[in-house]
């Protein structure tokens, strides 16, 4: 049985901060350890069979083949496809691959991108995998997740027909570096059938975990052509796509491009032509055939018109799938063009200039903080926010003044095993300028603050991955409000931070997780002689309630018969957490201490109530929490609200009651055994603290304690 989720969380948490996840570090995809399942099976003389994507049609996924060819496939490993294999052969090159009968040219053209970068090709394919030395029949590959990097085991049976591989194949059939690439990365998207259809930034952001940036080649700046060089002479990935045509099949136009398709970006090239400079685009057809007919093309009369040593250098007359266009074609014949890199130095001109990359991960949770876009003024606000601090740009970037300076990106984060079931929100981000009146407000900004405009903003919200908006900022402080279009829509997100100066970021409400600032005070709330009075009417021989007793007491006096009362898991509940003498029973003062309370926390309940219905909703708790004077972060606020918000995403009284008392008590078990880092707690003092508070408490407190150093650590 695997873990609680809770314990998941802060096991990831503390992973996270130990630098797992990292490009040097990755985490285990599905907890699978490539190093110690080789070992086994290497010592041990078997060969590896992976159950977590087992060689049977639930791998393939559904849609892709037909019935009858499923029934067809045979799991085989290379070794009894061919005589000799090899993992890799003479290299890893562009035109190693062939598409197979799967849509995923998305995927096969960033591979292609992938090839000429030899740092980023040794991150994703781990050196040293062979079918000679060493071999047990798995194999491992690395890919960048939402936020953290994975590696990814798998075994080497590969779905063929009639003995040939049904999937990507590579030119050369002894080679299946390329059939087993795909296999791992099916494997992280669900299936072969998750991996149909997709963008050629999805795939590029899981090759490097860098910044993807779009461009719109009808919209091109006029500077795109120095962006690309700088980029194709830099660690980036480039790649682009045509637009579709009338139906979902890949139409071969008669000037050769393939509609609603996805080519690679190999090369960029300048040359003189009758006396004039051209500037030239190399592309790549993942399909390994098929190109461009028009000028430029390996039969074009243009190469006539050019140097020797330009025609030896650049033309290539075979039928391989790369052919070269101008740039005048290149942005009339495709529709959008990809950039993905870890350094983002190309941006601009000046070797100088440097781009800071920060992200922070959060999430929108319905009725906490999924506050829609800027259209929804009274929600809007209850979004995440995040603070950053432009500084000014000094020494040689500050030639470059009124150019571009700051990029955001947001991705959606999928919590789906398979790709296919994800489904993307309309997203997008605005951001503020923080006036002077605000300068040292900590914490939340209130509604009150984003009715002004944005100094800038998504110029649309997507239905997308991922979104990006290239900004000029003046110096100064700014939050950044990310959000999907509608309210209360779930999601978790990535926001990324580009910056040419040393800007800052900072969540604004996830430093301090919890914090009581006004707690509930015990002092004569009531009178005293009708509070002894009650609680002498239902205490027994002892003068102690237990909770049955104690639930009649409060659904008689302070409830009055209203529906619903206080149910007794609730009452034992409270009896845990305020019987300080650990006897199952509450005596005279202990109860007082407990009256006190509930009667606060109904007041406080029954006020923030505004909309009458006789309870909470998760829109409502904030307003109430804070009544009650706790600051909570939004981290904890949507955990309370999947915590405690019922099918209806409301809470009850009681509810609310035992959320009150379960965070006062959690927070003092933590000021009480912190030793100013944290808490240690042997085996039987855990179980004491579940028993009392919820595991679920004590987890936000440590987690965002975690959270608060590695801030400060930076």
């Amino acid at each position: 049985m695997p873990p609680p989720g809770v314990c998941l969380s802060i096991r990831n948490e503390r992973n996270r901060r130990s630098g797992r996840g990292s490009a040097t570090n990755p985490d285990k995809f599905l907890d699978q350890d490539f190093d110690q399942l080789h070992q086994g099976f290497f010592r041990d003389g078997f060969r590896f069979i992976d159950k977590m994507f087992p060689p049977e049609w639930r791998s393939i996924g559904n849609g892709i083949l037909h019935p009858n060819d499923l029934e067809r496939i045979k799991w085989r490993r290379p070794g009894t496809m061919v005589k000799d294999p090899y993992f890799i052969a003479d290299g890893v090159s562009r035109f190693d691959i062939r598409q197979g009968s799967l849509g995923n040219c998305w995927f096969l053209a960033s591979i292609g991108a992938l090839t000429f970068k030899e740092d980023i090709k040794k991150q994703i394919i781990p050196e040293g995998q062979s079918f000679k030395k060493d071999y047990a029949g798995i194999f491992h590959f690395r890919f960048w997740r939402f936020g953290k990097w994975v590696d990814v085991v798998i075994d080497d049976k590969l779905p063929t027909i009639d003995g040939r591989l049904i999937f990507v194949y590579s030119k050369n059939p002894n080679e299946f570096w390329a059939a087993l690439m795909e296999k791992a990365y099916a494997k992280v998207c669900g299936s072969y059938a998750d991996m149909n259809a997709g963008t050629v930034s999805e795939a590029m952001m899981d090759f490097t975990g860098g910044i993807h940036m779009t461009f719109k080649l009808d919209e091109a700046p006029p500077d795109l052509w120095d962006i690309m060089y700088r980029a194709a002479m830099s660690e980036s990935l480039l790649a682009c796509g045509t637009p579709p045509g009338q139906s979902a099949a890949n139409t071969v136009l008669p000037n050769g491009i393939v509609q609603g398709h996805a080519y690679t970006i190999t090369r960029l090239m300048q040359v003189m032509s009758n006396g004039g400079l051209v500037r030239l685009v190399r592309l790549l057809n993942p399909w390994g055939h098929g190109e461009w007919k028009g000028d430029w093309s390996d039969k074009s009369s243009k190469w006539q018109t050019v140097s020797l040593e330009d025609r030896t250098n650049c033309l290539s007359i075979a039928d391989d799938g790369e052919f070269w266009m101008s740039m005048e074609d290149f942005c009339k014949n495709y529709s959008d063009m990809d950039i993905c890199s870890l350094s983002h130095d190309f941006l601009d001109g000046s070797t100088d200039c440097h781009w800071p990359y920060q992200f922070h991960e959060g999430r929108w949770v319905t009725g906490a903080t999924a506050g829609g876009c800027s259209n929804y003024k009274e929600s809007f606000w209850t979004n995440p926010q995040y603070h950053i601090e432009v500084e000014t740009i000094k020494g040689e970037c500050a030639k470059d003044k009124g150019l571009k300076n700051l990029l955001v990106s947001l991705m959606q984060k999928s919590d789906k095993r398979n790709r296919r079931l994800a489904s993307n929100f309309y997203i997008g981000f605005s951001v503020f300028s923080v006036p002077p009146e605000y300068k040292e407000r900590e914490g939340k900004f209130p509604a009150e603050f984003f009715m002004r405009e944005p100094v800038a903003s998504t110029k649309k919200y997507l239905n997308a991955r991922e979104v990006m908006e290239f900004f000029s900022l003046a110096p100064g402080e700014y939050i950044i409000v990310p959000s999907t279009f509608k309210p209360n829509e779930t999601a978790s997100f990535i926001l990324a931070i580009l910056s040419k100066t040393d800007s800052h970021l900072l969540d604004e409400n996830s430093i301090d997780s919890l914090k009581i600032t006004k707690p509930i005070t015990t002092e004569n709330m009531n009178d005293n002689d009708s509070r002894v009075t009650i609680f002498q009417k239902y205490t027994d021989q002892y003068e102690e309630l237990d909770a049955e007793q104690l639930q009649r007491l409060l659904n008689e006096n302070l409830l009055q018969g209203k529906s619903p009362g206080f149910g007794l898991d609730t009452c034992r509940s409270m009896v845990t957490l305020m019987d300080l003498s650990v006897t199952g029973h509450l005596n005279h003062n202990e109860f007082l201490r407990l009256w006190d309370r509930v009667v606060r926390c109904r007041e406080i309940f029954y006020r923030t109530d505004t909309s009458r219905t006789g309870e909470l909703s998760l829109s409502e708790l904030r307003n109430a929490v804070i009544a009650a004077g706790i600051q909570m972060s939004d981290d904890m606020l949507n955990l309370m609200a999947l915590r405690y918000g019922v099918s209806r995403g409301s809470l009850t009284l009681d509810s609310f009651v035992s959320l009150i008392l379960r965070l006062e008590c959690m927070s003092k078990i933590f000021r009480n055994l912190s030793d100013g880092n944290g808490i240690y707690l042997q085996e039987k003092e855990v179980t004491n603290v579940v028993n009392q508070t919820l595991l679920l408490c004590l987890y936000l407190l440590c987690h965002n304690k975690l959270r608060r150093q590695k801030y400060l650590s930076k």
